[in-house]
């Protein structure tokens, strides 16, 4: 699909850049991303996606906001307390870039409906907040041949990484065993750091420019504002991905 004229006054700016253009953002038009998770890390994932112009975004979350989200899941707001969070996400990224189409799926994401819920899309964002999830999402990533942008945060700490087997290990060669679920701390710009970081690695990608963070997990420490990189390595023993 081609760009209308004001597609093409919206995104001039980032057509500047080297390597980008009119051809490019096409790209960008023609692309779908799943976002798994429509909270603190989908918050901020989402939006900035959406205002790049990325033709197709499918979020998906089966839970509803709570006050206690508000610090931090910004595609939400007090008049939406009860409502899903995928059809809250909905309504603000409308607002955010009506060329765009965005679709909402309300379903919990398991082993049975994840390969339907993620369909086409080139690309997996994880929004997630439990391992359990990121396995599925993980495994689904495998045996379709695209890439997984993994997040998660920690109170003022975060982390990243690009994967795409066999190019990289697996997210299971990453963590070979679930941790412990619970609550847990978090500032709000955290997740802005990491979901923002998300979306770039998925434009990049997209768009076929600079370097993806391959085979290594980016760490933030946000009480010294310092990123660390740290090189990950494939399980010869992974169940997910067998250490292709």
């Amino acid at each position: 699909m081609a760009l209308s004229v004001n597609e093409l006054e919206r995104y001039k700016r980032q057509m500047m850049m080297e390597g980008w253009g009119q051809q490019t953002q096409e790209k960008i038009k023609n692309s779908t991303v799943f976002i798994a998770g429509a909270g603190g890390l989908g918050s901020p994932v989402s939006i900035y996606l959406a205002a790049a112009g990325i033709g197709h975004i499918i979020i998906c979350d089966f839970d509803s906001p709570d006050y206690s989200n508000l610090n931090r899941q910004i595609l939400h707001n007090p008049s939406r307390i009860g409502i899903n969070k995928a059809l809250s996400a909905k309504i603000t990224l409308n607002t955010v870039n009506s060329d765009i189409k965005i679709t909402a799926h309300v379903d919990r994401i398991t082993a049975e409906n994840v390969d339907q819920l993620v369909a086409n899309s080139d690309i997996i964002l994880d929004c997630m907040d439990n391992f359990p999830t990121r396995y599925i999402l993980n495994d689904a990533a495998i045996r379709k041949g695209i890439p997984l942008v993994y997040g998660s945060i920690w109170g003022i700490d975060g982390r990243m990484s690009f994967i795409k087997v066999p190019e990289t290990p697996c997210l299971r060669c990453l963590f070979q065993e679930a941790p412990p679920s619970e609550v847990f701390p978090v500032l709000g710009t955290t997740p802005g750091v990491i979901g923002t970081l998300q979306a770039l690695e998925a434009l990049k990608y997209l768009a076929g420019v600079g370097t993806n963070l391959k085979g290594k997990l980016l760490v933030w420490e946000g009480a010294n504002v310092e990123f660390r990189k740290y090189k990950i390595y494939k399980d010869p023993n992974c169940p997910s991905c067998g250490g292709k």
